[in-house]
């Protein structure tokens, strides 16, 4: 019962940090930022600031769809940050370049991070069904439901070493932000604000997921009884 209670609670947590994330974008989407830059020009900026050319700022579909992508070395901002002239975009922006001079730099959890795509695009792929089978036949065949647990135990470590990563970024985005006179003491604090709830979903997500995997855990454990 302590496990369900904890699985809803995280879920409706995850709902509400959800929400207000997107009520603080579009709050602060509607503050310019000074010199009237747009998410792209902040990145390109801060780029260049950091001595890297061989990233490029492209724009995609989709709300909240911003990221790194550092197989082609691309900073993908959705079109709202792209084209935005406001804090939201300027810190949204920041935060993505703050991922690419982690890759430049060789920032050690994020090369460990990447390392692990691989196995965990695998176990996300595969974990949802093996555990499913593991739960069903608990009873004939432990051992498929020791699989899922191993498979959804890779994407639990991948989420929280997902944390320091985010948090780093926003920490290079935030001091950038504020030593290139992008952000002003007027409005800096509303940057920061936002990338500290964009930094709590990704904790929300991180203990989420072991609440979850303590559950499968619990099964595991009960079928021995």
């Amino acid at each position: 019962m302590t496990i369900w209670i904890l699985f809803i609670g995280f879920m409706i947590l995850s709902w509400v940090v959800s929400m207000v994330l997107k009520s603080k974008f579009k709050k602060y989407s509607k503050i310019l930022i000074d010199n009237g830059m747009t998410g792209r020009e902040v990145a390109e900026r801060m780029l260049r600031d950091n001595g890297i050319y061989d990233v490029k700022v492209v724009s995609v579909q989709g709300h909240l769809t911003d990221h790194y992508n550092p197989t082609d070395k691309t900073i993908n901002l959705s079109q709202e940050v792209y084209n935005g002239r406001h804090i939201s975009a300027a810190a949204v922006a920041a935060h993505e370049i703050g991922h690419a001079i982690q890759h430049a730099k060789a920032y050690a959890w994020l090369g460990f991070r990447s390392k692990l795509v691989p196995a965990v695009s695998f176990a996300s792929k595969w974990v949802q069904w093996v555990l499913l089978a593991g739960v069903l036949l608990v009873q004939t065949f432990p051992a498929i439901l020791i699989a899922g647990i191993a498979l959804f135990a890779m994407t639990t470590v991948f989420s929280f070493i997902t944390l320091p990563v985010e948090i780093d970024a926003s920490r290079r985005a935030l001091a950038w932000l504020s030593n290139a006179g992008i952000t002003s003491y007027q409005n800096h604090d509303k940057a920061q604000d936002a990338l500290k709830w964009a930094a709590y979903t990704y904790v929300v997500a991180a203990l989420g997921s072991l609440a979850t995997l303590m559950y499968y855990v619990m099964i595991f454990l009960g079928s021995r009884d």
